[in-house]
């Protein structure tokens, strides 16, 4: 079969290998569809954390299961399924308390172990979910907006809450469509005008504010000077995130999505005069896949706008560049196979 290889930071390799073998609990997937993420892209510009070369990418997959045995999830041969690329131990503490993404042992398909840019893949059947009532495409995209709708799960309730969401990259945007679901009155904000604009058509945000235009005072006249009670970091960038402590109101939530490979520094003595919480997200569980399989089927977030690029499995080598280019003006691209 056909196989993408990540051989080491900007080369990517199209080999022939064997089919992999279905071991007992395991299913054989035909991939039909690969989402490119932010990880895909950080990995093939060297700059991915917890991550080794050479690594097949891709973890936002879709496809159509081809062989499976007795297994108690109710998957059969001819299935169309999204991965849960999510592979926990099921024995840590983290497990045990219902916490799998964030397993002590997480190994995520397209980052520690290799993931999707393949024909064929073998699955654990338990981290399969039948996609009955969506297409190939939004099951793809099922696990980019699961982050989204965990981050906004962490946050709590947002009923009524002025809430930010800063970065409006794929992650980003999902956050803003869950966080909207919940009833918060968001304010999308990047340095991206286009972006912004992006948000106000395809999730109807509330406010955008442009991050290269004061947005303190932005944020203090969009509250009627409170500043938001939830902040939404995803961005991956250390200055926006060392920003982010600045634009939440006193006892108010920081929830950092986006991961970056660096260090986080911020004032301690601002810290603790607004008793901030400062909240990681990371992944998503099969509770979050549910919920937002669910909003897909009843329409209450759009997916055909949220892809804008895509191209065949045999031209994604010679596409992928491409979709580095800010010009490009990619949101989610997809891969067909």
């Amino acid at each position: 079969m056909k196989c993408i290889i990540c051989e080491q930071p900007n080369q990517f390799k199209m080999v022939e290998v064997e089919h992999p073998s279905v071991q007992t609990g395991e299913a054989l997937v035909r991939i039909r569809r690969i989402g490119i993420c932010g990880t895909d892209l950080h990995a093939y510009r060297g700059n991915q954390p917890f991550f080794n070369y050479p690594r097949v990418l891709g973890h936002e997959l879709s496809g159509v299961v081809e062989v499976i045995g007795e297994n108690s999830h109710g998957l059969k041969t001819g299935d169309q399924v999204a991965i849960i690329p999510y592979l926990h131990c099921g024995e840590c503490l983290a497990c045990r308390r219902g916490r799998t993404n964030c397993c002590t042992n997480l190994k995520v398909l397209g980052v520690h172990t290799d993931g999707g840019m393949c024909e064929y893949l073998s699955v654990l059947s338990s981290h399969l979910i039948k996609t009955v009532g969506l297409t190939l495409d939004q099951s793809a995209i099922l696990e980019p907006l699961s982050i989204g709708a965990h981050a906004v799960r962490r946050s709590g309730s947002l009923q009524g809450e002025f809430v930010v969401v800063v970065g409006t990259g794929p992650i980003g945007l999902g956050v803003i469509a869950f966080a909207k679901l919940e009833g918060a009155k968001v304010i999308a904000m990047d340095v991206n005008e286009e972006r912004l604009n992006y948000c106000e058509k395809w999730a109807n945000v509330d406010y955008v504010i442009n991050a290269l235009r004061n947005p303190m005072q932005a944020l203090s006249n969009i509250t009627g000077g409170d500043l938001p009670t939830v902040v939404f970091d995803a961005t991956g960038n250390v200055r926006s995130m060392q920003d982010s402590f600045h634009y939440a109101a006193h006892g108010g939530k920081l929830i950092f999505v986006g991961l970056v490979k660096s260090d986080i520094t911020f004032s301690d003595p601002d810290f603790h005069k607004k008793e901030l919480t400062l909240m990681a997200s990371r992944n998503a569980t099969r509770e979050d896949f549910d919920y937002v399989m669910k909003a897909l089927k009843n329409g209450v977030v759009e997916s055909r706008l949220y892809i804008t690029h895509r191209c065949n499995f045999n031209e994604m080598i010679q596409q992928f560049e491409g979709w580095l280019n800010p010009e490009s003006k990619v949101i989610k691209a997809i891969v067909e196979l």
